[in-house]
């Protein structure tokens, strides 16, 4: 018995359809669709274009043909807001929109910044939901709200006119007791946040509905076609895709972003995990992604536009020539977290922290990869020492995986073998779910080895001197 399924996987940059057709020892993924996620900046701010996506969606719902059922993911923290009537208040507000900065303070002068970790296990970044939320309190749109969806389940509400919060998005709002799986009523109380806004929970594998009849006649579809939650944070459907043999493996959710860590049993919520600025995100079957955000491929994204987007493998040619370590930036500085001016920017980190400037495309993205191996040998070494959870191998998932050079500077920055890929990951995770939900595949273990059996997997092993590495890393804390 095989079946096909539809993955709506929405990045930062952009949005595509993927049809997984799966069997008892096959799992096929194509595009069915691909479009362009572009936020517009508006005179209130930076929003995104949620008509474009949505229409997106049901473009990619009409390429990809019939299918068994549609699943969701993207990116986390942001949503949008809904009347009594269930129209929307406006387009949602970007997660780099600078209607956070200094919210943060405002927030731990109610709740400490332990306490609120204490509670929630989630770190610090300026765009959680939480803070979103707390810079949005005086706003008409959210005194008039009824209802608050994550993008997710908003478009899962479009198509189907249910209303639901998956869990493991839900969990990086900053509103969820990793330890309950269930709202931390008592900080939102103290925050003022009022969580009958949010729909009920539900849980990966749940279902979401069906198709709306104005939905198969625009898709062409023939119902019934059910939708079925799934890890509807990309990251935690790309973690479910992690292709692991074993339980002691780290991985590396690589795109816009690098989610760097393990997947654990329980959260670890103490002081020194507090400090370090790992979270823990809530992920399939009970388990707990333990992660640091690391800024990621977004510098390089960032950086090509500026440049007119140059042949990316010639860059990457030249890059390997360049001279290892020369230059570092932190990948985890927040002064990279907006948009424009890139390369710029990074040219004056490393001046001002008195380091050889790079100038060429080619130095400036060596001086990104450096740095982003760098974090990951940061987040991969902190991750075990904090959780108790030796590794012997890391897993790189998503579009870095397909960047050769990144995947070797993280072997050897690591001193333990990369196994790259697969470069869909998100929506195979989605895929996968759905057909568990269906009876196609069985528990997490099994998914991992059918991933294991079919896609395609490059491993490369640490090369060079560690102590180099080690030297690196002391050389940029000591410059911060």
């Amino acid at each position: 018995m095989t079946a096909s399924f539809a993955a709506v996987d929405l990045g930062a940059s952009s949005g595509r359809v993927m049809v997984g057709r799966v069997g008892p020892d096959s799992l096929d993924l194509t595009e069915a669709h691909r479009f362009r996620n572009r936020p517009v900046r508006v005179p209130e701010g930076l929003r995104w274009d949620i008509l474009a996506l949505y229409a997106g969606v049901l473009d990619g719902l009409r390429a990809a043909g019939q299918v068994d059922s549609v699943g969701i993911d993207s990116w986390a923290v942001d949503y949008g807001l809904l009347d009594a009537d269930g129209a929307l208040l406006g387009n949602p507000v970007h997660y780099r929109d600078a209607r956070t900065e200094g919210v943060a303070e405002q927030v731990w002068a109610s709740v400490p910044a332990a306490d609120l970790y204490a509670a929630t296990g989630l770190q610090y970044a300026p765009f959680n939901t939480l803070y979103q939320l707390t810079a949005a309190r005086s706003s008409a749109q959210l005194a008039s709200a009824e209802r608050l969806l994550l993008i997710p389940d908003l478009l899962a509400y479009w198509l189907t006119g249910e209303a639901g919060t998956e869990l493991t998005n839900a969990s990086t709002t900053q509103l969820i007791d990793p330890r309950t799986r269930d709202w931390s009523y008592d900080l939102a109380a103290k925050l003022g946040i009022d969580l009958k806004l949010f729909a009920p929970l539900r849980s990966p594998g749940d279902p979401a509905g069906f198709l709306r009849p104005e939905v198969l006649e625009e898709t062409g579809l023939t119902g019934p076609v059910p939708v079925t939650a799934v890890g509807s944070h990309d990251t935690a459907s790309a973690v479910a895709a992690v292709p692991a043999t074993g339980e002691h493996f780290a991985y590396i959710c690589t795109g816009t972003w690098s989610l760097a860590g393990l997947e654990l049993d329980a959260p670890v919520l103490t002081e020194a995990s507090w400090t370090a600025n790992f979270t823990n995100e809530l992920g399939l079957d009970g388990t707990v992604r333990y992660l640091r955000n690391i800024m990621g491929l977004w510098l390089l994204q960032e950086c090509l536009r500026e440049w007119g987007e140059p042949d990316l493998t010639a860059l990457l040619r030249e890059a390997a020539e360049v001279t290892p370590l020369r230059s570092l930036v932190d990948a985890g500085d927040a002064a990279f977290l907006a948009p424009g001016r890139m390369p710029s920017r990074i040219a004056d980190a490393c001046r001002e922290s008195g380091q050889p400037v790079p100038g060429s495309p080619a130095e400036v993205t060596r001086c990104i990869l450096d740095s982003l191996a760098l974090a990951h040998r940061r987040a991969v070494t902190e991750a075990q020492a904090l959780a108790d959870h030796p590794v012997d191998v890391v897993h790189i998932v998503g579009g870095g995986a397909r960047n050769a050079l990144l995947c070797q500077l993280t072997a050897d920055a690591c001193g333990l073998p990369v196994v790259a890929g697969p470069a869909e990951a998100a929506a195979l995770g989605n895929v996968l779910v759905q057909a568990r939900a269906h009876g196609l595949v069985g528990d997490r273990t099994s998914m991992r080895r059918l991933l294991a059996r079919t896609q395609p997997l490059r491993r490369y092993e640490p090369t060079g001197d560690a102590g180099v590495w080690r030297a690196a890393e002391d050389r940029l804390l000591n410059r911060r």
